[in-house]
């Protein structure tokens, strides 16, 4: 077991170096390796949806730009692509931390985070098309402590009402050897991203760089689910809505001094239960876990992936009461899409089936709705965009 959990491990402890202590050895230059990490390393996570007109709209960095187009249908050509910032930047891109899309109306809403040239530092932005995704405005800076320190690692949430952005921050333990991780933040648009009101602090001590999950409750009221520093260091993961005290979702007990940059998955159905995924090395049972939490009542963890093929990154939908999850497995040659599915809200699960498969570097898959249907989306290096219908 602790083999096959060194392995599991190796690749996603990237943010270790960030919190390691140096004992005699020169330190690197986080500095440098940062920058070189997002100017130079592949450009793989992307973002898509459907808009309500059924067609697919694909988000990806390429240099320094964001750049988006659409086709009218899966399987048929994209239009040329449209830039969203046209004053280059350093953009973060990776797995954990990747551009977000959202599409109401002829409103076009992209967030990602701004890298700054110091090691880890970051700005939340957004930028606006108004005209349906032909142009857009000037990008706004969300953050309002603008300190070049972690505001990174955004999700987002657009509807009729406005748009929300939730990021992990780093103000508060500035000067604070006691203070643990990071926080969550966030903040409200009711004008169609012209203009957000003040952070709010969610919750302190959140990891530092695990992804967030973000879904709308069903008023609306977006849910965050996250992993977080449980006193004195164990690293699972917790969930509220913004107008909620934070509540425990998870307790393996992972203790860990350092970030698994291995964030969890929620979606949330029309009955109101949350559905998690998330991984965990705790030694009791490491690997993949799902369960449902319905008010106060949660469902025992259910842990689902093939440890031995370094199962990780889940993602989560639910359509209609069918729930669905995908992961990346690694067999040593090939990495692949692996799914399961259930159609009584989690409570009975088919057997996991692959989807896709690629021999080179890949994308963490995405769960998209659209066309009345779940689709896979999944960039790959050698076999280039993967998209799969999931639900019939």
């Amino acid at each position: 077991m602790v083999r096959r959990l060194g392995a599991l491990l190796a690749g996603s402890l990237i943010a270790a170096v960030a919190l390691a202590h140096d004992h005699g050895a020169a330190k690197p230059d986080y500095a440098q390796m940062w920058q070189e990490k997002q100017d130079k390393a592949p450009r793989l996570a992307v973002a898509a949806s459907f808009d309500a007109d059924g067609r697919l709209w694909l988000l990806r960095a390429v240099g320094r730009q964001l750049q988006l187009s659409r086709t009218e249908a899966p399987g048929q050509p994209f239009t040329a692509p449209v830039t969203v910032n046209r004053t280059p930047e350093l953009i973060s891109a990776d797995g954990e931390a990747r551009p977000q899309l959202a599409i109401v109306g002829q409103r076009v809403y992209v967030s990602w985070t701004q890298a700054l040239p110091q090691a880890f530092a970051g700005h939340i932005r957004l930028a606006v098309s108004a005209d349906g995704g032909r142009s857009f405005a000037e990008p706004l800076t969300i953050n309002d402590d603008l300190a070049p320190i972690t505001h990174r690692f955004n999700a987002m949430l657009a509807d009729a009402q406005g748009v929300t952005v939730a990021w992990i921050d780093k103000r508060d333990g500035q000067g604070r050897a006691d203070y643990r991780g990071a926080a969550i933040y966030s903040a409200r648009s009711s004008d169609g991203g012209r203009s957000f009101a003040a952070n709010r602090k969610l919750a302190d001590h959140s990891c530092e760089c695990c992804r967030l999950g973000l879904a709308a409750d069903r008023d609306g009221t977006p849910v965050v689910f996250w992993r977080h520093v449980f006193a004195p260091n164990q690293r699972d993961f917790a969930l509220a809505r913004l107008d909620e005290t934070p509540r425990r979702a998870s307790e393996d007990g992972w203790a860990i001094d350092a970030c698994p940059h291995h964030g969890g998955a929620l979606a949330i159905d029309a009955e109101g239960g949350r559905h998690i995924a998330w991984f965990t090395g705790a030694e009791q049972s490491p690997g993949l876990h799902y369960r449902r939490i319905d008010g106060e009542a949660m469902t025992a963890p259910l842990p689902f992936g093939n440890l031995d093929a370094q199962a990780g990154h889940p993602a989560l939908a639910v359509h209609g009461a069918s729930v669905h999850l995908v992961w990346r497995e690694f067999d040593g040659r090939e990495t692949r899409i692996v799914a399961l599915r259930s159609t009584d809200r989690g409570q009975s699960w088919s057997a996991p089936a692959a989807l896709a498969k690629t021999a080179g570097a890949a994308d963490d898959p995405l769960l998209i709705a659209g066309r009345d249907a779940l689709w896979l989306v999944w960039n790959t290096a050698d076999d280039g965009m993967q998209l799969r219908q999931v639900t019939p």
